[in-house]
């Protein structure tokens, strides 16, 4: 009795350190994330204003915004997700439904995991070598592309995952009514999958809204409004590291205004991305 006392006790004593190691080091973070945001919140809100979005980022000395950044983030993200989202959707169908446990199946995961890791300025070399150097000049398509290597692997893993869920009792209905594989995917489990299939794309988005590195060999910048998706073009991501390392006050107050526009974006596709997850569950 008294040996399963001593027992008892140490267990207790176990739990409650690593619940205290737990708890600080949640703490930790939480206390620097809330010197980083509110830091961002002082900051960022005190150089908002309307110019913000109605003017083109100014040279040293002059007001300006960020409305020509805002643009060319905003065709880079949906060209990326217009491309990836469909062939991750496909790659990742493939992998559930398909696939398995198939050879093919393991290589797929296998270099998908390897691109969900990869260091982002290692696409972006990637890409300035597939398409900037033979283009002869950097330009949105090619930033719109790395960013599309990004969100490729992202939605594939959301898909399979979340096709993976769907229980095979619904598949066989459909099939046991004399319904076509193809039209099982459409109708029966993809319908199943649908808000965990968009939670992905939209964490996709939210990852690539803040990518610097891979836009600086693909993109580069662009002071004034440009439209032409073959020159090169501004990003909000771009904007804030060029002027945060900038000797100009006025260009810290934009890098600042830039980095909360990216940060409040982020945090509200992380919400909506939230808010579909339990609805599905």
């Amino acid at each position: 009795m008294h040996a399963n006392s001593t027992l008892y006790a140490r267990r207790r004593a176990a739990n409650f350190a690593f619940i205290a190691l737990s708890l600080g080091a949640a703490l930790f973070g939480l206390v620097w994330l809330a010197f980083i945001l509110g830091a961002l919140l002082k900051d960022g809100i005190a150089a908002l204003g309307p110019h913000l979005f109605t003017e083109v980022t100014p040279p040293p000395g002059a007001e300006g915004g960020l409305i020509n950044a805002i643009f060319g983030s905003v065709v880079m993200s949906l060209g990326a997700v217009l491309l990836g989202t469909p062939i991750g959707l496909f790659a990742g169908t493939y992998l559930a439904e398909y696939a398995r446990h198939g050879r093919l199946s393991f290589v797929v995961r296998f270099v998908n995991d390897i691109l969900l890791s990869a260091p982002s300025i290692v696409i972006g070399l990637f890409i300035y070598e597939l398409i900037v150097v033979p283009m002869g000049h950097f330009s949105a398509i090619a930033g719109a592309v790395a960013l599309t290597v990004i969100v490729i692997p992202v939605v594939i893993r959301t898909t399979e995952n979340m096709l993976l869920l769907v229980p095979n009792g619904l598949r066989e209905a459909a099939a046991a009514l004399g319904a076509p594989r193809s039209y099982v995917i459409k109708l029966v489990t993809w319908k199943a999958a649908q808000a965990g299939i968009i939670t992905g794309v939209l964490l996709a988005v939210a990852r690539i809204a803040g990518e610097t590195a891979p836009l600086l060999f693909t993109a580069l910048n662009n002071q004034f409004m440009s439209t032409d998706i073959t020159k090169p073009i501004a990003s909000l991501p771009v904007v804030i590291f060029q002027y945060a390392l900038s000797p100009y006050e006025d260009w810290h107050k934009l890098a600042w205004a830039g980095a909360l526009l990216v940060t409040a974006t982020v945090l509200t596709l992380s919400i909506i991305a939230r808010l579909l997850e339990k609805k599905r569950t």
